[in-house]
């Protein structure tokens, strides 16, 4: 745990510079086509730092995420053998490119709005939206209100109850950081089981 809590001390020490309003909207860009580390680190900590601004961070790290869906959706579209394939296989994701067909076929709009909002890898949909040729408008519209709702969530609880959250953090980090890690590993998982 020692290395986690560095890490989130040193993601805490970039709300304290001018770089960490880019730097999350460079993390959320990243993570949502090709990136593994989510922006949600980033946000909590520059939110925690002046929860007056939570909203406007969450509206960076949505905005950031969105474009970043794109790009993903794009690599899918026009560059999956090339550039998607080896994203897909480094999140041992090959095997159920086909189930995430079938799931947008039987759910459409409601599997990238799910996927949008939680700690299911968002890459790996957003780039097998783009290869099943996902209608690109509900696509977008599917990330804006998933990922609004994501981050917005956890600006506004920032916003209303920073201090105390912050306080809440530093007394069960190891605990949170164990949560953390279980909820990526489901979310890994539910891309197994889907279809």
């Amino acid at each position: 745990m020692n290395i986690v809590r560095r890490t989130y001390d040193w993601v805490l020490h970039w709300a304290e510079t001018p770089y960490g309003v880019p730097a999350l909207f460079i993390l959320a860009f990243a993570e949502s086509s090709f990136f593994p580390i989510p922006p949600d680190i980033l946000l909590i900590a520059l939110a925690i730092s002046i929860p007056k601004k939570s909203f406007r961070y969450a509206l960076i790290c949505a905005v950031g995420s969105i474009l970043g869906g794109t790009v993903g959706y794009g690599i899918g579209l026009f560059a999956y053998d090339t550039v998607g394939q080896p994203i897909v296989h480094a999140y041992h994701g090959e095997a159920v490119m086909e189930r995430i067909k079938i799931w947008y076929d039987t759910y459409g709009f409601w599997g990238n709005l799910i996927a949008a909002i939680t700690p299911i890898p968002y890459k790996v949909f957003t780039i097998a939206s783009g290869v099943f040729h996902f209608n690109f408008a509900s696509f977008l519209i599917a990330s804006i209100i998933g990922r609004s709702v994501r981050f917005f969530t956890v600006g506004a609880l920032i916003f209303f109850f920073g201090p105390s959250i912050k306080s809440f953090i530093d007394k069960y980090f190891n605990l949170l950081s164990i949560l953390f890690i279980i909820l990526l590993v489901a979310g890994f998982a539910a891309i197994k089981l889907i279809g």
